[in-house]
């Protein structure tokens, strides 16, 4: 018997942050859509390497590459903003810039994922769901 996460995006999330915290150079989570959009975002903004859809048995996987070997990990911290029991929304004046915008965040808008300065470009707010530096 497999627990099945309620929040599936705090628990990519928190298995990137142990990955980085061992040194693994790559994770394999059960796939979503969502899941697959947050790694995307990381992914063209260079935090992971790369993230590809793996096709399994029991179900597909998300594999993501979270840096080369011997490379050092970009990620010195990333964590959850919105969680299920209190959602965060911003709008897009509001959106906050995270280490002096060495940092960004994720916000899903009513176009997609994108990253907060993807959103103000855009004016679109939303929910912020990752903080990342």
């Amino acid at each position: 018997m497999s627990l099945q996460s309620t929040d599936q995006i705090a628990d990519l999330i928190t298995r990137i942050r142990n990955a980085v915290m061992v040194g693994k150079n790559e994770i394999l989570v059960p796939t979503s859509k969502l899941k697959a959009g947050v790694v995307d975002v990381l992914a063209k903004n260079g935090y992971v390497a790369k993230a590809e859809i793996v096709e399994g048995e029991p179900r597909a996987m998300l594999k993501v590459t979270i840096n080369e070997p011997g490379m050092v990990a970009k990620i010195n911290e990333i964590s959850k903003v919105s969680k299920p029991g209190r959602r965060v929304y911003s709008s897009a004046e509001d959106l906050p810039t995270i280490k002096s915008g060495r940092g960004m965040i994720i916000v899903s808008t009513s176009k997609g994922l994108m990253t907060g300065r993807e959103a103000k470009k855009n004016r679109l707010g939303g929910e912020i769901l990752v903080k990342v530096w």
